[in-house]
């Protein structure tokens, strides 16, 4: 029987009146530009959030600086070399400091109602999982976690009562588009790339582009290793098998269309042949606003778009022949097992030595499909079934592409 009272309590005029404390927040990446981005959002919303918090990898002084601006009670950096300069920028502040990669699980494992996963690559595997296993609300920006390890986290996730939030702006866009209904009645789930900087390019000009050329991005403001991965669409690749784990999605129901204009990320074709598109600006501050006030909303700071005056919305197909790099992360999640996480530890390696100008940018898909093919010759991509096999099945794959690099 509801009472009188239970309905005041549960009217819209009480709620409004009634105080609700900060959301509690724990941010992993705080230094990177999803971190960034976060804390602008913060900053746009006073009193609805509080960081418990921060963790960076390797910039002590700018870590300091995120954790004094956002107010968090703990900073922890990976790189213990790093740790003085931490220490050092944390200096007259009550902000506990410490260094290491436990220190970054610690980051993980404080008590906060929801931890943002924004490390770049497989370092934020471990401490994702840390929170994952605890039951922790995550709102994942680190693709790598589902792509090293994505059947373990999930099962760990279901198993912990662990609830994964898409901070990708492609994985929120089609989050929200699916809403409750059956991923059954999903005919094909589709991501949309911009086409990066060499859309237009042939295939032999894009071998041969250059460092800045290909940090040039068109829309997104992104840091250095996921701006070439965009350049080369492996960035896509990583996201069909991020969809694959995170909504159940079979490969043969994941599509890429190139969507120049960056409005629409994601689209959900269902069986009744209805079409649910996700549409905002090109701006992270928008999937990370719903994802920090989940279930709620709070504003953004990001004007959504103006169709009228945008004209037109354009799609074309992936061309594989241009990008080889999606053709093999789609190979690599059809074939499953270690695959993904080999083509991602391949990939890392092979990126940060393009960055370094070890290697032309067409060698970066070459060295790792050279990687991915010797290791599955070889039987060394077996399902992992924890993440200290996909850590080893990672370790390997980079062992295995430096050696090719030398």
């Amino acid at each position: 029987m509801v009472s009188a009272a239970d309905l005041v309590e549960f009217s819209p005029a009480f709620a409004a009146t009634r105080e609700v404390p900060p959301r509690r927040l724990a941010i992993l990446g705080a230094t990177g530009s999803i971190g960034g981005s976060c804390a602008q959002v913060i900053a746009a919303a006073p009193g609805k959030f509080s960081v418990v918090s921060v963790a960076g990898g390797r910039d002590g002084a700018a870590l300091a600086r995120r954790a004094i601006e956002l107010g968090a009670e703990f900073a922890a950096i990976a790189d213990p070399a790093s740790y003085a300069d931490l220490k050092a920028g944390l200096s007259g502040s009550n902000v506990v400091a410490a260094a290491g990669p436990e220190a970054i699980c610690e980051a993980a494992l404080r008590e906060a109602d929801l931890v943002v996963s924004a490390i770049v690559g497989a370092a934020g595997l471990e401490p994702t999982f840390a929170a994952v296993e605890a039951g922790r609300t995550v709102a994942l920006a680190n693709k790598e976690t589902l792509v090293c390890a994505g059947a373990v986290v999930m099962e760990t996730a279901a198993r912990a009562g662990a609830f994964l939030l898409p901070m990708d702006s492609e994985h929120n866009a089609l989050f929200q588009a699916i809403g409750s209904r059956d991923p059954d009645t999903i005919s094909v789930m589709t991501i949309t790339a911009s086409g990066g900087p060499f859309r237009e390019w042939s295939a032999e000009r894009i071998a041969k582009a250059t460092r800045a050329e290909a940090l040039a991005h068109p829309n997104w403001v992104m840091g250095p290793k996921v701006t070439i991965d965009s350049a080369s669409l492996m960035n896509k690749g990583l996201e069909l098998i991020e969809a694959h784990f995170l909504f159940g999605v079979p490969p043969e129901r994941l599509d890429v269309v190139v969507h120049p204009q960056s409005i629409v990320h994601g689209l959900i074709a269902f069986i009744d042949g209805s079409l649910i598109a996700g549409m905002a600006s090109p701006d992270m501050r928008t999937p990370i606003a719903h994802c920090l006030a989940y279930p709620e909303r709070i504003a953004s700071g990001v004007r959504g778009p103006d169709l009228a005056a945008l004209g037109r919305l354009t799609f074309e197909r992936a061309d594989l022949d241009r990008f080889p790099a999606l053709g093999l992360a789609i190979d690599a999640l059809k074939t499953g097992g270690g695959a993904t996480t080999a083509l991602n530890a391949a990939n890392e390696v092979a990126v940060a030595a393009f960055l370094d100008g070890r290697i032309g940018f067409g060698d970066i898909v070459r060295l790792v499909e050279r990687t991915v093919r010797s290791m599955q010759a070889s039987d060394e991509l077996r399902p992992p079934e924890s993440v200290a096999q996909a850590l080893a099945i990672h370790h390997a794959a980079g062992e295995r592409t430096r050696r090719h690099l030398s």
